[in-house]
C-alpha cells in the first residue's frame, strides 16, 4: 500500500469512494470538485489517499483553521478494512498536523454511524458529550 498527498486528479475515484461509503455525509457543494479544490489549496500536503497496486482503496481530508486540526471524510474501500489503512491515514494526517505546530484534531461522525464511531474510540478518539455540533447555510 501506497500513501500520497491527495490531489485533485484523484477527485473522481476519491469521490466515487465517498460515495459508496455507509455512513458518510456528502454535501453538493462542499463536496463538489469545486469545494475539493478549494480545500486542498488551503491546506496544502494535509489530506492523503492510499492505493494499492494503483487502486485508490482509502482517503482523508485533514486541514486547521488556525486553531485546531480538522479530519473529514476518512474511507477504506470495503474489501481493505481491517489492513490498518485507515490508521495508517489518520496518523499520517495528525502527523502532518504536529509537524506545524497543531497539539489538537477534531474530527465528526454521524451518531448513527456506528462502526465508523467505533473505529475512532478504539483508536483512542474521545466523544465530546458536553459538544453540540451546530450548523447553517450561508445563503450562497
Amino acid at each position: 500500500m501506497k500513501i500520497t498527498k491527495m490531489q485533485i486528479k484523484d477527485y473522481d475515484e476519491v469521490f466515487s469512494l465517498w460515495k459508496n461509503t455507509e455512513g458518510m455525509g456528502l454535501h453538493s457543494d462542499t463536496d463538489s470538485k469545486k469545494g475539493i479544490l478549494r480545500y486542498l489549496k488551503r491546506n496544502p500536503g494535509m489530506s492523503f489517499v492510499a492505493r494499492e497496486n494503483g487502486r485508490l482503496v482509502g482517503t482523508v481530508l485533514c486541514g486547521q483553521d488556525g486553531r485546531r486540526g480538522h479530519l473529514y471524510h476518512l474511507a477504506i474501500d470495503r474489501s481493505y478494512r481491517k489492513k490498518g489503512i485507515a490508521k495508517a491515514l489518520v496518523n499520517r494526517a495528525l502527523s502532518k498536523l504536529a509537524a506545524i505546530g497543531f497539539s489538537k484534531c477534531t474530527l465528526c461522525a454521524f451518531v448513527k454511524n456506528y462502526a465508523g464511531r467505533k473505529f475512532w474510540r478504539h483508536t483512542g478518539w474521545t466523544e465530546r458529550p458536553d459538544i453540540i455540533m451546530m450548523a447553517k447555510d450561508t445563503g450562497k
